[in-house]
């Protein structure tokens, strides 16, 4: 089982960092829930999630996603991610600053044959947001 679940995580991949829906339709069941942290009820299904890209893109037109590790039991799947991109749009009320930001995510997706049925999203905010300077950074002494 691992295996097809790692070829579809990779797939996943090459959709997120397209934005090609037609990818999406591939591996995320219209019945999906995606867990994020900007909002206390769950995104669904393939819109739900070109929602959650449509935001990354408009605030980093050039984000990227690298898959760093992933752990897979059963029907889930616990990837770690790097994100990087340039922040060249309103993010989270900050405007542009044309910083290049660099962060972690880990997400926990649940498949049911083959399709992604629920993600739980765990980007580094904080660490995007210390980077594009909406939040003071501690001086380090």
């Amino acid at each position: 089982m691992p295996r097809p679940l790692l070829q579809r995580i990779h797939r996943f991949v090459e959709f997120i960092n397209s934005g090609d829906e037609t990818i999406g339709q591939e591996v995320v069941s219209e019945s999906a829930v995606f867990h994020v942290p900007f909002s206390d009820t769950p995104l669904k299904g393939l819109p739900g999630y070109m929602q959650i890209l449509g935001m990354m893109r408009s605030a980093y037109p050039d984000i990227q996603w690298t898959l760093d590790d992933t752990v897979i039991e059963d029907d889930k799947v616990v990837v770690q991610f790097t994100l990087r991109g340039t922040h060249e749009g309103e993010f989270f009320g900050v405007p542009a600053s044309g910083k290049k930001i660099q962060a972690r995510a880990i997400n926990i997706y649940r498949f049911t044959d083959g399709m992604i049925v629920e993600e739980t999203g765990l980007p580094d905010l904080f660490g995007i947001m210390l980077q594009i300077g909406a939040i003071n950074s501690p001086s380090a002494h």
